[in-house]
């Protein structure tokens, strides 16, 4: 028989706390097991004959202490329906005392099963409500979700792949990123076909052979196919994740796209390269021209040489200082376009002039080379803003890079096109053509084509990187066309145009020859260099000028006290004195106050320019002068 007495041992013992409730709203404790005591802290004669809900009263005070109502709830339905009700890791917070005598409320988690108990006619007697302390099981849920939570914020806060990796790096399962892998619930079999490029495939392999052999980390950068199908680079990580045995289980790993980076250096390297073919191209045109002036020295140094032979030879040398000139001027104007030091004398022109000036400049490399030249100027005026000097250096450029890049006899197009807001300016040509990765780049600085071991084509690769800076600098712009090698180029400038005006632009001085006619003027030359001073001199004498050559700044004082001068040619880098000083000083005399000081420097920076103006020069040449620049200003100066 089931006695009383047995049933209440099982009931006190049992290890998982109950009670017996009453079937009414109040639900008053009828009995109370020896584990809830222990669970709940309480003792039973504070507990037996009271209602439960006064016995664990909610705390006001907590918005989300709803483990009364969930409770009420339940034994409702216990009553109404007669069955049992679960309640599955229900909060109930449970009050305490404390010390010092206050109360407070401690938050703790159960599950409860509220069973009805019936009589003999079928009613309920009471409810057995049994119930478990889940707390600890509850906040370990709640750090593991909490983990979880962070881990993921953490992967969806980089911008790296991470993945999974069976321990025989067989099969994959991408957890986060895009732009590899999908995303899918089933691991990839075979996964190096879908992700890796044939070509990579055994440095990957390789690698990850090394990195299971030395359980290790695997860490390598390879190409990758993207799911956009491009190819792209990246950098993967993987660490071995080990079991209790020391055994893989598997791999934790990370892909960065590393492929802007990729690229950079790749641009890098090309660059590098690019500056290393500059330097041997400028080595190699600058020894060009060095070897007939050399000869040319020699034979000069001959006796008894007739004057055609030397008149040839001066020929000669005049030609290579000019190819000179022309190369260092482009190494100089690269260099001051690219820092920014240009400063640009904008004037309303008509680009007719400039055209027309533009190809006087090219003409000489054209005829020797037998082109056709075609033009298609605008039949009226076309009016623009710019500088003159440096327009004329775009088209020139332009111009000469095409006839360098046309076999002889071939033809040159300059054609213009004139719009409403704007100017197209091309230059087309039937020559070499560039492949597009040429053509891509054909503005870079010592961008070049491939060329034979003869360097045929000369430059240095700076002229295009010029007329880009210099459209740029007048609010243009420039592209390059070519269907490939053999079929010629076309290269186009696009310019602001401004509305044609009755007489701006229309009128420009493009006469730079030499003056044909200069009056007779006492000249001083003075550079320490006495073969530039005597070559100077001699230039001088010949157009029927009275020329003085001094060496030394105080000498030349003494000089000009005796003779004065009215024109002073003057070198900057001198013994004793600069040419800045002497020029200050021989403003200070009387009889060379009004005389004009010419700077003759081979220093070209704007900087050294406004030195020299500020301290009284008139007029800033650089070496080798230029006769075109020289006689303008001394036909200026009247005849004495």
């Amino acid at each position: 028989m089931f006695s009383p007495a047995l049933f209440e041992s099982v009931f006190n013992n049992s290890p998982i706390g109950n009670y017996l409730l009453s079937p009414t709203p109040e639900a008053t404790i009828l009995a109370v097991n020896n584990a809830f005591l222990k669970a709940s802290s309480r003792r039973r004669e504070e507990l037996v004959g009271v209602s439960l809900f006064e016995a664990f009263p909610a705390n006001p005070d907590d918005a989300e202490d709803t483990g009364e109502t969930a409770l009420r709830r339940s034994l409702a339905r216990v009553v109404e329906t007669g069955q049992p009700d679960s309640l599955p890791a229900q909060r109930y917070p449970i009050r305490i005392e404390l010390p010092d005598g206050e109360t407070a409320y401690e938050e703790r988690f159960w599950s409860a099963v509220s069973t009805p108990i019936f009589g003999a006619d079928g009613r309920i007697v009471c409810i057995s409500h049994a119930t478990s302390d889940v707390t600890e099981q509850v906040r370990a849920e709640m750090a593991l979700r909490e983990s979880e939570r962070r881990f993921r914020a953490l992967t969806n806060a980089t911008a790296d792949v991470v993945y999974r990796m069976s321990p025989d790096w067989m099969q994959m399962r991408q957890l986060h990123g895009r732009g590899f892998l999908k995303d899918t619930p089933d691991p990839r079999e075979f996964w190096l076909d879908d992700y890796i490029p044939q070509e990579d495939q055994d440095l990957v392999h390789e690698a990850i052979d090394k990195a299971l052999r030395n359980k290790q980390v695997f860490e390598l950068e390879h190409r990758v196919c993207r799911m956009d199908g491009t190819i792209g680079w990246t950098l993967s990580r993987a660490v071995p994740i080990f079991d209790a045995s020391g055994a893989i289980y598997e791999w934790i790993g990370a892909a960065s796209d590393i492929t802007e980076r990729k690229e950079a250096e790749e641009k890098l390297r090309n660059a590098d390269r690019r500056k290393d073919e500059f330097l041997a191209m400028l080595a190699h045109e600058l020894r060009n021209p060095l070897a007939p002036i050399g000869a040319a020295a020699e034979l000069l140094q001959l006796p008894n040489l007739d004057e055609t032979r030397v008149r040839q030879t001066s020929q000669v040398i005049g030609r290579q200082v000019v190819h000179m000139t022309h190369l260092i001027n482009d190494l100089l104007d690269v260099s001051r376009v690219t820092r920014g030091l240009v400063a640009l004398e904008k004037a309303p022109l008509d680009l007719r002039h400039i055209l027309m000036d533009a190809v006087e400049q090219t003409s000489p490399l054209i005829r020797a080379r037998r082109h056709h030249l075609a033009l298609h100027l605008p039949p009226e005026p076309t009016v623009i803003t710019g500088d003159k000097k440096r327009l004329v250096q775009v088209i020139t450029n332009m111009l000469a890079n095409a006839a360098k890049y046309t076999q002889d006899g071939g033809t040159i197009e300059l054609r213009t096109e004139v719009r409403a807001s704007h100017v197209l300016i091309a230059v087309i040509d039937n020559g070499v053509g560039m492949a597009p990765d040429i053509a891509a780049r054909a503005f870079d600085l010592f961008s070049q084509a491939e060329r034979s071991p003869d360097r045929a084509s000369g430059g240095l690769g700076v002229g295009l990187a010029v007329v880009k800076s210099l459209v740029e600098l007048h609010g243009g712009t420039v592209s390059c066309e070519s269907q490939g090698l053999g079929k010629g180029s076309r290269f186009t400038v696009c310019l602001p145009r401004l509305p044609v005006q009755d007489d701006q632009g229309r009128h420009q001085d493009s006469g730079t020859g030499r003056q044909q006619s200069i009056g007779s003027l006492r000249i001083m030359v003075v550079d320490d260099n006495a073969d530039a001073a005597a070559m100077l001199a001699m230039v001088l004498e010949s157009s029927g000028h009275q020329v003085l050559v001094e060496h030394r700044p105080l000498q030349a004082l003494e000089r000009a006290q005796q003779v004065a001068p009215q024109v002073c040619l003057l070198d900057i880098g001198l013994p004793e004195m600069d040419g800045n000083e002497l020029a200050q000083r021989l403003r200070s005399q009387p009889e060379t106050a009004d005389a004009v000081l010419v700077a003759v420097t081979g220093y070209g920076q704007e900087s050294d320019r406004a030195r020299a103006l500020a301290a009284g020069f008139d007029h800033y040449l650089v070496k080798p002068v230029d006769a075109s620049q020289l006689y303008p200003i001394l036909s200026g100066l009247g005849v004495v």
